[in-house]
C-alpha cells in the first residue's frame, strides 16, 4: 500500500479484523477516518447467549474505542433505510419465492460498495477500505482492476464480493488480505487492540436466534404453513412444517422414512411442495444465473473454463462458462450438489474472480 496521505475511510465493524485494517492504514501513512455503519434498529432484539452478530452495540463501543487508540476520526452512518430495503426486504422476498438468500453478499453490495462509496466520493476521499480477507490487482495488459481471493485459504472472502465493479475495485482497500488470520491477531495483540481476541461474528445480525420463519413473517405479515413432501414422481411422503425451514441438499430432518437417505430437490413456493429424491437426483449438470457481474473480463463472447463456487462453504468445481443473454451458463464436469436458487455462483479462475450472478434455475 502506498499513501503520499491519500484519505481513506475505513469500515469499523467492531472485530479485530477491520481494527487491524484500520491500525495497518494508519501504519502505511494514509489520513484514515474510521466509520461503522448503523445498519439497523437493535432495540428489542434479544441476543441469545452464545450468539455473535455483527453491527451491536457493543460492536460501535469497540470500534470507537480502537479509534481512539489509533489517534484517527471515528463517525457512525445510520443507513437503517437503505438495509431495510436492499437487506432486508430482499431477503424475505426471496425466502417467500422459496430461495435460499445470503443477506452478506446484499450487505456488501448495496451498504459497504454503494452507499459507503458515495459518501466516500461526497467527502473527498480516496479510498473505502474494509477488514475483508480479499486482496486487489491491476492488470496492466487489460487495463482491468482484479479482484483475488484473500492469502488465507480458511478465510478468503472473495465470494461475497463478487458484486465490486470496476469503480468499486478502484478505490477500494483490502488490507488484511495479504494475512492469515493468526497474523492479523498478532498485530492486534502487539498494538494492544482491545478486541484482539474478540470472536467473529457468524450469525446473520438483524435475525441473531436464526428463526428466519418468525422474523420474515413479522416483518411482511406472510405465514409459512405445513405442506406435502411428495417424491420426484409426485407421491406424497409426508408433510413439511413450511419450506422456509429447508434448503436445497438437505438431507436431515426431514422427517420421512425411506429405504434410502432423502435430500430435498426443490421448493416449489407456488404449490407450497417439497419435492425429495435420492442421491442420485441430487447432483446437478448445469446451473443458470442472473443478475451477473464480471470483474476480470468485460464480456465473455466464447465458453471460458472456469472454477466455479454455489455457495460460501463449496469446494470450486471445474466448470466451462457461457452467456446467453445477460445470463451464465454453467455446465460442470462433474454433478454437483447442494445448488439452491437465490445463492450465489462465483466464478474463479485461479485466485482471480472472473464474476458471477445469482443462481435462477438448474438441471
Amino acid at each position: 500500500m502506498s499513501n503520499e496521505q491519500e484519505r481513506v475511510i475505513c469500515a469499523m465493524s467492531g472485530g479485530v479484523d477491520s481494527s487491524v485494517a484500520a491500525k495497518l492504514l494508519v501504519d502505511a501513512g494514509y489520513d484514515v477516518m474510521g466509520v461503522t455503519m448503523k445498519l439497523f434498529d437493535s432495540d428489542g432484539v434479544i441476543l441469545e447467549e452464545g450468539s455473535r452478530t455483527c453491527c451491536s452495540l457493543d460492536d460501535v463501543d469497540d470500534a470507537r474505542a480502537v479509534a481512539f487508540g489509533l489517534g484517527i476520526p471515528y463517525q457512525v452512518f445510520n443507513y437503517t433505510d437503505t438495509f431495510g430495503t436492499c437487506v432486508i426486504d430482499r431477503f424475505c422476498q426471496a425466502y417467500l419465492e422459496g430461495h435460499t438468500p445470503n443477506p452478506c453478499i446484499d450487505c456488501n453490495r448495496f451498504l459497504k460498495f454503494g452507499a459507503l462509496q458515495q459518501r466516500r466520493r461526497e467527502l473527498g476521499f480516496d479510498y473505502v477500505a474494509t477488514g475483508h480477507y480479499a486482496r486487489r490487482a491491476y492488470d496492466e495488459e487489460t487495463g482491468r482492476y482484479l479482484l483475488l481471493r484473500g492469502r488465507d485459504p480458511k478465510k478468503d472472502q472473495s465470494y461475497v464480493l463478487y458484486h465490486l465493479t470496476q469503480e468499486h475495485l478502484k478505490h477500494m482497500l483490502f488490507p488484511v488480505g495479504e494475512l492469515e488470520k493468526p497474523q492479523v491477531r498478532a498485530v492486534a495483540h502487539e498494538a494492544g487492540l482491545g478486541n484482539a481476541d474478540k470472536l467473529e461474528s457468524q450469525d446473520i445480525c438483524f435475525v441473531p436466534d436464526g428463526d428466519y420463519a418468525t422474523f420474515i413473517e413479522e416483518h411482511t405479515g406472510a405465514t409459512f404453513v405445513p405442506g406435502p413432501i411428495v417424491d420426484e414422481t409426485g407421491a406424497v411422503l409426508g408433510k413439511h412444517n413450511g419450506l422456509v425451514h429447508y434448503t436445497i441438499g438437505q438431507r436431515k430432518g426431514l422427517g420421512v422414512a425411506a429405504g434410502h437417505p432423502l435430500f430435498v430437490l426443490k421448493k416449489d413456493a407456488k404449490t407450497n411442495t417439497l419435492v425429495v429424491g435420492p442421491a442420485t437426483s441430487a447432483g446437478v449438470h448445469e446451473v443458470v444465473a442472473n443478475d451477473v457481474n464480471l470483474i476480470s473480463v468485460a464480456e465473455i463472447a466464447e465458453p471460458l473454463t472456469v472454477e466455479a463456487k454455489v455457495n460460501y462453504r463449496a469446494t470450486p468445481r471445474k466448470a466451462v462458462v457461457r452467456m446467453k443473454g445477460e445470463k451464465l451458463i454453467v455446465t460442470f464436469e462433474e454433478p454437483v450438489r447442494a445448488v439452491a436458487p437465490g445463492q450465489a455462483m462465483v466464478l474463479y479462475q485461479g485466485d482471480v474472480v472472473v464474476g458471477g450472478g445469482t443462481i435462477e434455475s438448474t438441471r
